[in-house]
């Protein structure tokens, strides 16, 4: 630590994680487009032609922006922006739902309805809603009505993956990645609407891929499944890379589904023993198989041993470590090594945080310098603002609420 530096404002202190918090907004903003959505943001902050606009980005740019409207006292006009291009463009006017993707111009590019997509409409309208965002609250009800009618099986007490634009056809896959990222945005719909629902079924999800499935896998989370959810430990290991769907375990997912484990016990009345034990174990595992040699930084995947299959680091798996060893250490004493977050926190700063144009690199190679193999730019600010944020505010409930809620 530098003699003008303190323990606020080094790598991880409240001072610090506000200051990047509040820059990666800054930096977000400039992917707002005049005709309306967000698009893609390059290495520089320059919106990227190539691609069209993607539902899951347009989902997360409008929760980060309504998460500002709350840290503010004042709805962000980037909130009601988000609110806007999800209740318009994206919106198939004929079958329902979102489609994944639209043109600039507004036109739909890939009609896909998915549940990953799906969930993040679902936690944004949630947090758009809390934060009094104009329309928002007719969006949530659409979003849950279309979620529980389209994605939820009451049979496996999980979520169905994709369907085609007009629900006829129903994708023969099943994932975990879809089904985590319900179990956040279920948590953020309970303390939306009141309706513990929703707090139900984030916990049957994780009872059913956790308390089931992983731990029966050593703690390593089998991602994918077929349509009768039998698990394929194979799949796509012809393309480990993949962004959405990697070969292997991901132990960026062990952090995520950690913290928001912590959530769900800390929110549903009763909880079940199971999972504490799970969070802590999917956390050690995480850490076990996915640490680099430096010991600050994390590879993408691993194979079912745990050795490396692709080596580049994510700027999403070090945020999900810091904001899991965060809840796990405020709620097991003695669960988590400060020593060794710390120094997490340090790599962050050191590899991840762009000094010179802003923001966040996405990747970094095995050399730590940037990298292009799996994502190019910088199209998301979901991540970093919540590990930012998620230090400074109660385990429950759910960020928005808990800023809705606050006594200054």
């Amino acid at each position: 630590m530098s003699p003008t530096t303190t323990p606020d404002t080094a790598p991880g202190g409240p001072i610090w994680r506000r200051r990047q918090r509040d820059a990666v907004l800054r930096f977000a903003a400039g992917s707002a487009l005049p005709e309306g959505g967000f698009g893609w943001l390059d290495e520089s902050g320059g919106i990227d032609p190539s691609h069209d606009l993607e539902l899951w980005i347009n989902a997360r740019m409008t929760y980060v922006f309504s998460i500002a409207s709350l840290l503010e006292d004042r709805v962000h006009p980037l909130a009601e922006h988000g609110v806007r291009a999800l209740s318009g463009p994206f919106a198939d006017p004929e079958h329902g739902g979102w489609y994944r993707s639209v043109r600039p111009d507004g036109g739909p590019a890939d009609r896909t309805k998915g549940c990953y997509e799906h969930a993040f409409v679902v936690l944004a309208a949630s947090t758009a809603s809390i934060a009094g965002v104009d329309g928002a609250a007719g969006l949530l009800e659409s979003a849950l009505d279309t979620h529980t009618r389209r994605f939820w099986d009451g049979a496996a007490d999980r979520c169905r993956e994709s369907w085609n634009a007009d629900w006829t056809e129903l994708e023969p896959y099943r994932g975990a990645n879809s089904n985590m990222h319900t179990v956040e945005a279920y948590l953020a719909a309970a303390d939306a609407t009141g309706d513990p629902v929703w707090r139900q079924r984030a916990l049957s999800i994780g009872d059913r891929l956790i308390n089931g499935e992983a731990r029966d896998n050593g703690w390593r989370i089998p991602e994918h499944f077929d349509d009768a959810w039998q698990v394929d430990l194979d799949y796509n290991a012809d393309a480990p890379a993949d962004p959405f769907r990697p070969f292997g375990a991901t132990p960026g997912h062990g952090f995520e589904w950690a913290r928001l484990l912590v959530g769900v016990e800390q929110s549903v009345p009763d909880p079940p023993g199971w999972l504490l034990e799970a969070a802590s174990s999917l956390f050690a595992q995480a850490v076990r198989d996915g640490a680099a040699d430096d010991g600050r930084t994390f590879v993408y995947t691993t194979d079912w041993s745990g050795q490396p299959v692709v080596r580049e680091r994510f700027h999403w798996v070090v945020a999900e470590a810091v904001a899991a060893a965060d809840a796990l250490a405020r709620r097991i004493p003695d669960a988590i090594d400060a020593d060794q977050t710390q120094r997490w926190w340090d790599a962050i700063d050191e590899h991840f945080v762009d000094r010179s144009v802003g923001s966040w690199h996405h990747e970094v190679g095995d050399d730590l310098r940037v990298s292009t193999r799996t994502w190019r730019g910088k199209p998301d600010a979901y991540h970093i603002v919540n590990a930012m944020l998620l230090p400074d505010l109660p385990l429950a409930p759910t960020p928005a609420t808990a800023l809705a809620t606050r006594v200054d």
